[in-house]
């Protein structure tokens, strides 16, 4: 006999929106308006959280060590990117940030001697600074440029239109799994509708707040959002690795912080790419 279908969890839907919109709101009231020390304040939160959680799941043997060393590896490069872009004379130059890249390196292998003692997988707490580390840079980066925070606001929107039109979609018109090993819940469907939406978003964004062609924004919408949902999907192996379902439980309907910014980590260095494509000239 046929399982029946599975229904479309409505209820999740709605605990998603609402700690969704609560985030969403006072990130991008904080973008906007909070200046740029509100803003890295803002990222040095989201660090240390991510830092905790990734040791959680890493290093159970000896989290708080690791939590520590990857949070302050991470918030060295934040800082170093943030004292390098407000003295730069230029939207873009290698000193601005070379002593970041450098502390990238340097903080992977402190995570890795915290830890090996504690774990015979020292290198997942080294990962843990790769993984953070380069999304830290890049939005601190982008946010700093000309029209920084029209920049952010669309990276923001194009990843959680992603995210919640994946969803939808994928629910509510289910069809064949993406890829049923690493995460069974996820449908080509899903897959097609998050990149419609982030195209939406991004499009949306760049006519209510930038000079940037619609025809652009569309087109680094898209990739922002397959590079969302290339993140979710990464995420999900890394879960599987660590054997666990969510990073942790901080965020209602969604699980931990990096279950929600799994995607945005990968999208950040997609706008920030395309943001120097434009400032370099090679599209508008």
């Amino acid at each position: 006999m046929a399982r029946p279908a599975r229904r479309f969890d409505w209820n999740n839907l709605r605990l998603r929106i609402v700690s969704g919109a609560i985030l969403a709101t006072a990130a991008i009231a904080v973008v906007i308006w909070g200046g740029p020390f509100l803003f890295l304040a803002m990222i040095a939160l989201a660090v240390t959280l991510l830092s905790i959680e990734w040791a959680r799941m890493a290093a159970p043997a000896a989290p708080t060590r690791v939590a520590v060393v990857v949070a302050a590896a991470v918030l060295a490069v934040g800082l170093l990117t943030f004292a390098g872009v407000r003295g730069a004379s230029d939207v873009f130059t290698w000193r601005a940030v070379m002593p970041a890249m450098a502390m990238i390196a340097l903080g992977s292998v402190a995570a890795a001697a915290a830890s090996r003692r504690a774990t015979r997988r020292w290198g997942d707490a080294a990962y843990g600074v790769l993984y953070v580390s380069p999304a830290c840079l890049a939005i601190l980066w982008l946010h700093s440029t000309p029209q920084g925070p029209g920049w952010t606001v669309m990276l923001l929107a194009t990843t959680w239109a992603a995210d919640i039109s994946a969803y939808a979609v994928g629910n509510a018109m289910k069809g064949p799994k993406l890829w049923p090993r690493f995460s069974p819940n996820k449908t080509w469907s899903g897959f097609a509708g998050g990149l419609v939406g982030a195209s939406l978003a991004a499009v949306g964004v760049a006519a209510l707040l930038m000079r940037l062609s619609l025809s652009g924004a569309a087109l680094i919408g898209f990739c922002g959002g397959l590079a969302t949902m290339m993140g979710d999907l990464w995420e999900s192996i890394l879960k599987r690795r660590f054997g666990v379902k969510d990073s942790g439980d901080l965020i209602p309907g969604h699980g931990g912080l990096l279950d929600r910014v799994d995607g945005l980590m990968f999208a950040t260095l997609v706008f920030a790419a395309s943001r120097l494509i434009v400032h370099l000239g090679w599209a508008h």
